[in-house]
């Protein structure tokens, strides 16, 4: 089955809508991620335990995130539905809750904030999924989508140095107001110099009238995800490699501040900076294998992710054991860069597996899963493990479990294998 024709563009026209979607999810992981190198100063300040800490950093954002996710996708994949205005409007409500974060008083306050945000964040990615896939070639979607990727690890660097940095100056309070606000301003230039391509000219308006009935219901959107196997391997894929990644970012930014005994704004600098450099590398890579051996033989597309998830498991081992912090940072930069490898591959993949009426569905599933497994369980279920060997382990129960945590990679290498042997068969069925 072939892909209906999008609306013809002009060549920038893909450039402009990556670079602008790139800032605004720089944007939407600098306000996620930001509470990651926050949450010690703020522990000591609401004295919270490690399973609170767990539930601010992960569950409390996962939860509304993932369960609005796919409300907000089937909205995004209606062939009506302005999905700039969409993310435009997400993004002003997730950059005000940030903001509001560094006014709560206690932790009740501050989950709430979190709640908020993770409402807002809902809005951004599956339209913006949709939108990368109608306007790239199916050759090219891997790196456009890998690209677009880039604001994981940038906005993770800078949520790092920059709230490392106010918080050490400033206290964590003002860290959440600077990054918060000018989300907002963002929000007014993404409207100005973005167009949805289904509403340019007229001929696509009498396109989209006679859309819904084209449009597929719920039931039948999730039979094309669901009905897919190799979209079920990539699900558990991506969750399991996202559980083990957003676990491993709260609790290694505290490892280095609680075990080596680094400020916030030293572990911002140091661990923020060259890790959101090999995450960068990692991503960017990732997508450029995905598209040249794809061409080869598109089980390639899985090849990197499986390879990179097995070696980061013995390295990130050798990096938790290290006494200076030096050496466990120079040697966790090769599996951040390895496990950095699998988000082009992975939501390319998604999107080819599906119509396209289906597509910011497929994301919002895949999403859904991670952000739920990952974000909501990951911090969280390292936290309380934290807690319960605190009695044996003391101040070493963060060392331990990050040791844990990093056997956890063997799961994602194994299921993105398993995805790899069905991704010729299904693309093909696809016209992908």
């Amino acid at each position: 089955m072939k892909e209906p024709a999008v609306p013809a563009s002009k060549p920038q026209s893909l450039r402009l809508v990556l670079a602008v979607l790139l800032v605004v999810y720089i944007f939407n992981f600098l306000d996620r991620q930001i509470v990651n190198i926050l949450a010690e100063p703020i522990r000591r300040d609401l004295g919270l335990s490690d399973t609170q800490i767990g539930l601010m950093t992960g569950i409390a954002f996962a939860a509304f995130y993932t369960c609005l996710g796919i409300p907000i996708a089937r909205y995004a994949d209606r062939p009506t539905t302005n999905r700039v205005g969409l993310i435009a409007g997400a993004l002003v409500i997730w950059s005000g809750m940030t903001a509001l974060c560094g006014q709560a008083q206690s932790f009740v306050q501050l989950l709430l904030a979190r709640i908020g945000v993770g409402v807002g964040e809902a809005g951004c990615t599956p339209a913006a999924h949709s939108l990368i896939a109608d306007l790239a070639p199916p050759e090219k979607r891997a790196s456009a989508m890998a690209f677009y990727a880039l604001g994981i690890p940038v906005g993770t660097l800078l949520g790092m140095l920059i709230g490392g940095l106010l918080a050490d100056a400033y206290g964590w309070r003002t860290a959440f107001l600077v990054v918060g606000l000018p989300g907002i301003v963002l929000a007014g230039a993404v409207v100005l110099l973005l167009r949805d391509p289904r509403r340019a000219g007229e001929a696509l308006r009498a396109a989209s009238a006679a859309a819904p009935r084209q449009a597929l219901s719920n039931r039948e959107a999730l039979a094309e995800i669901l009905t897919s196997r190799a979209y079920v391997l990539l699900l558990a894929a991506g969750s399991s490699a996202a559980f083990l990644s957003y676990g491993k970012a709260t609790w290694t930014t505290i490892f280095f501040q609680r075990t080596h005994g680094l400020t916030a704004g030293e572990t911002g600098f140091w661990f923020g900076l060259w890790g959101g450099l090999a995450a960068i590398a990692g991503t960017l890579a990732g997508g450029w294998l995905a598209d040249r051996f794809g061409k080869i033989n598109r089980r390639h597309v899985m090849t990197a992710p499986a390879v990179g998830f097995a070696l980061a498991a013995p390295l990130s081992i050798a990096a938790y054991f290290m006494t200076d912090w030096r050496w466990a940072l120079a040697l966790l930069m090769i599996p951040t860069m390895l496990n950095s490898l699998y988000y082009g591959p992975c939501f390319s993949s998604a999107q080819g597996l599906v119509k396209p009426e289906a597509r910011a569905m497929a994301s919002a599933v895949l999403l859904f899963s991670q952000n739920l497994i990952g974000l909501g369980l990951g911090p969280l279920f390292f936290g309380m493990l934290s807690d319960w060997i605190k009695p044996v382990a003391a101040g070493e129960s963060v060392r331990w479990v990050l040791y844990g945590a990093a056997l956890i990679g063997f799961v994602p290498a194994y299921f993105f294998w398993r995805t790899s042997l069905r991704l010729n068969d299904e693309l093909d069925q696809k016209g992908a």
